[in-house]
């Protein structure tokens, strides 16, 4: 994992609001995931940003030095991307600038899109953090937001976009595939109890989402450890964990998809945009491709394509209406191995 604009935001974001929970409201995110960001940012650079007292937060000299760079590096950043947004749109030409976290929709998307309109501005922003897709697309910076979460509108977003779910799926498990139950139809979320699991990055509440889940089946998970879908898929393969996985997963050497019994988690692909900008007259055509490029995905997976059609609720919605979210709440977010 290496540091990125938005981790200086967050660090920022701190020392200016003098506590994490101050900074966390002002970010829209929930207190526990920033605490989770700051620890990642910190691992990252080696060493601590703050120290911590009952009055709140103070750099430490690393801190001070992080914090002098993101003061020039920000708003340098935000310049070339205001710049570049006055450039494209005094063109005139309409703009797919997409912004999409972890999902395997995204390809398709784009190469639609780009046969569409051949040598039309097209451009992808790919990371895993819904909330930074999210206030980019609300600051005009990104016209569509492709994001993953468990709810429709998802939680912990900015206000201001309307959303619009492309599919709703099953949260299923990679397995070992010589793991005891990697034969089986499907599995019990308890009979789990005791591995180890691992998830990729997100910074909504996906695993608060699992926790709960597992309370219903009567244990405490082990807290899940995020990591990289490459390295994911190692560790699952080597034995050595499971992961919470989308049920369009791809398959790969050594593991093993299975169903969670009773679909105790859900997951939604979502199309987001401003419903008062320029993005809202083309965000039909763009949600009838990231449908295609859903379906596309779904024919390539058998197995999924096969459970799918005995879950009348799940899959492309038949009716689904448009969602405009009028400001935060508790919400559903994070990421899975796709």
């Amino acid at each position: 994992m290496e540091l990125e604009l938005r981790h200086l935001r967050m660090v920022l974001a701190i020392a200016e609001a003098g506590s994490v929970t101050k900074a966390a409201a002002s970010l829209g995110l929930a207190q526990p995931a920033l605490t989770t960001q700051l620890q990642r940012i910190e691992r990252i650079l080696g060493g601590p940003l703050f120290t911590r007292d009952r009055r709140g937060v103070a750099p430490t000299p690393l801190g001070d030095l992080v914090l002098a760079r993101a003061r020039v590096l920000i708003p340098a950043v935000t310049g070339l991307h205001d710049e570049a947004s006055e450039l494209i749109t005094a063109g005139g030409d309409a703009r797919y600038r997409l912004g999409a976290t972890n999902g395997p929709i995204v390809a398709g998307l784009v190469r639609r899109l780009g046969d569409a309109h051949p040598g039309g501005p097209v451009s992808i922003h790919s990371t895993w953090s819904e909330n930074e897709v999210a206030q980019m697309t609300v600051a005009g910076r990104l016209d569509y937001a492709v994001v993953g979460a468990c709810s429709t509108p998802p939680g912990v977003l900015p206000a201001g976009l309307t959303w619009r779910a492309i599919s709703i799926d099953a949260v299923w498990v990679l397995l070992n595939d010589e793991h005891p139950l990697a034969g089986r139809d499907e599995v019990g979320l308890g009979e789990l109890a005791g591995e180890a699991w691992i998830t990729a990055p997100g910074d909504g509440c996906f695993l608060e989402c699992f926790a709960a889940a597992c309370a219903r089946e009567g244990f405490a998970p082990r807290s899940p450890t995020s990591i990289d879908a490459s390295s994911a898929f190692d560790m699952v393969a080597g034995g050595s964990a499971v992961a919470l996985c989308q049920g369009l997963v791809r398959s790969a050497p050594g593991t093993v998809a299975v169903p969670l019994r009773g679909v105790p988690l859900r997951w939604r692909h979502l199309l987001g945009w401003d419903p008062d900008g320029p993005a809202a007259a083309h965000a039909a055509e763009v949600f009838g491709y990231a449908v295609e490029a859903y379906l596309e995905i779904v024919g390539q997976r058998p197995r999924y394509e096969r459970w799918l059609a005995t879950q009348p609720s799940l899959g492309v919605q038949k009716s689904v209406s448009l969602l405009r979210r009028p400001g935060r709440a508790g919400g559903r977010g994070d990421a899975m191995i796709a």
